[in-house]
């Protein structure tokens, strides 16, 4: 008989509801409603969980189900069976309403005490808010006011939060202390879907359930570390959203920042939110910065150029941007963790939209051997041995070193081990939103950054947003590039230069 606390067993939400806020948005319709049939289908909801929609349209809940229903079959990572897509149907509603309108919040009220009754979700709700900041107050606030925060006895009410998790520190600050009077830190998921990546999960399981990496994995035998998180695409259509933010502030506060600490942290003392919370903190706050931010970090804009065989528009060039705009598209970094583990390794950190391809990776690039018997020009093909994490697309790890050419001479050269997901596990890999939701209605708070995480990334981000906004205009460079020549400068000075993922 297996032990209860077994974790290789499923793990099954109990009694409970999901409330989506912006439930007629992209990342509701692509990703969140999917997730919930993908996390039904595969047997991990109860039976009487529940869904509703609150937006600013004029449906009925049928109307609601149908949106749902074409979500699904668009979207979902798994088959679609009706007998699954009945069961969940009938758990769904839909409140229309503005975020200022008392009387939806009221029907909002009345909707979740009626699945309390009819689907015995037993108080238990997840308030989503799938909407921009600003209007994060007004929703808590309403729900404050109509009740809904107020779980019956030994229920649970939960609030997630998607990112930004406000511009700079100081909103970010100001944006937890609105949530945090409606909500106790604890109740409050703020979401980082990169966070629910298997890859991202796997740094630890490598590090920690690994003998062989772990004494390797310092200053004394690492040279450097590579974070890139790269895009292949334009801004889209999102040029409302993403002018004025810009790649730094969009990608590396939260996405490469969680990477590092990830990648950097002491091991906790156990798999649980605290103690990851705990070590994640500590590399945070001995992240040091550059003392000259000109020479080691590097923000650009793309231009136009090439990508997949077609002509594609520069930044300036795109629809709703204004020719003077200084938002960066690329952003590279040099940071330092100053502890007894890390210091003296540079952790180099890019991310940039129209770049060569699409991927993100953690490359530990390891020293060069102190002493080689071998001739200079047996090793002259040789680099440096590495450990690289593929977080996307194709989920895996490589590990290169040095091997012998065949033959009758001395030769050694670059080769590399690789394991990938999709050919050593029969099951293929959860989205990372079925891994989120599931943890929210769990209430397990492994994979989300708390508030003290996020104002310590602002205050690593904010002096180099000023730096920048005090600096002149972002360099440019051609879409289909790997970044501006600024960035390759970077690492040059260092003696080193930039994988070509």
């Amino acid at each position: 008989m297996r032990d209860a606390r077994d974790r290789r067993l499923p793990r099954i939400a109990g009694p409970s509801g999901l409330v989506i806020f912006g439930v007629t948005g992209d990342l509701s319709r692509k990703k969140l409603m999917p997730a919930v049939y993908d996390l039904a289908n595969r047997g991990l909801l109860p039976p009487g969980f529940s869904l509703v929609g609150f937006a600013r349209r004029d449906w009925e809940d049928e109307d609601f189900a149908q949106v749902v229903r074409d979500a699904v079959r668009d979207h979902a990572r798994t088959p679609f069976r009706e007998e699954v897509w009945q069961q969940l149907a009938q758990g769904m509603r839909f409140v229309p309403g503005d975020f200022d309108d008392d009387t939806a919040f009221r029907q909002l009220r009345d909707a979740v005490q009626e699945l309390d009754s009819a689907r015995g979700t037993g108080g238990n709700f997840a308030f989503y808010l799938s909407v921009p900041p600003k209007f994060f107050p007004k929703v808590v606030q309403q729900l404050k006011k109509h009740g809904l925060t107020d779980a019956p006895e030994g229920a649970w009410r939960r609030a997630v939060i998607e990112k930004p998790f406000g511009h700079d520190l100081a909103s970010a600050r100001e944006l937890n202390a609105i949530v945090h009077e409606v909500f106790d830190p604890e109740q409050v998921f703020r979401i980082d879907h990169y966070l629910g990546k298997e890859t991202v999960q796997n740094i630890l399981a490598l590090r920690f359930a690994n003998q062989m990496y772990e004494p390797l994995w310092n200053r004394s035998y690492v040279d450097h570390v590579q974070i890139t998180m790269a895009e292949d695409i334009g801004i889209g259509g999102r040029a409302g959203y993403y002018d004025g933010i810009g790649s730094a502030r969009d990608v590396i506060q939260n996405h490469l920042l969680q990477l590092m600490a990830l990648t950097a942290m002491e091991e906790p003392a156990a798999f649980d939110a605290a103690s990851l919370l705990a070590e994640k903190l500590k590399v945070l706050r001995a992240v040091k910065l550059p003392e000259d931010l000109g020479a080691h970090t590097v923000r650009g804009q793309y231009a136009p150029g090439w990508q997949g065989g077609a002509k594609v528009p520069g930044y300036l060039q795109e629809e709703g941007i204004a020719p003077t705009s200084r938002t960066d598209t690329y952003a590279a970094l040099r940071l330092e963790v100053d502890n007894r583990r890390w210091a003296g390794v540079p952790f180099y950190l890019r991310t940039g939209k129209r770049l060569g391809r699409r991927v993100t990776e953690i490359a530990v690039v390891f020293q060069r051997a102190p002493h080689s018997p071998f001739d200079s020009t047996a090793t002259e093909e040789l680099g440096e041995n590495a450990i690289v994490i593929r977080v996307q697309p194709d989920e895996g790890m490589t590990v290169r070193f040095g091997s012998k050419v065949p033959g009758t001479s001395m030769e050694i050269r670059d080769v590399s081990m690789d394991f990938a997901y999709g050919e050593s596990f029969t099951e293929s890999s959860p989205e990372a939103y079925e891994r989120l939701i599931l943890d929210v209605l769990l209430g397990d708070a492994n994979l989300f950054p708390r508030h003290l995480e996020v104002e310590e990334s602002w205050r690593i981000l904010d002096p180099i947003e000023e730096y920048w906004d005090r600096n002149g205009r972002p360099a440019q460079y051609a879409s289909g590039t790997w970044g501006p020549g600024e960035a390759d400068e970077m690492l040059a000075r260092d003696g080193r230069s930039w994988r070509r993922p």
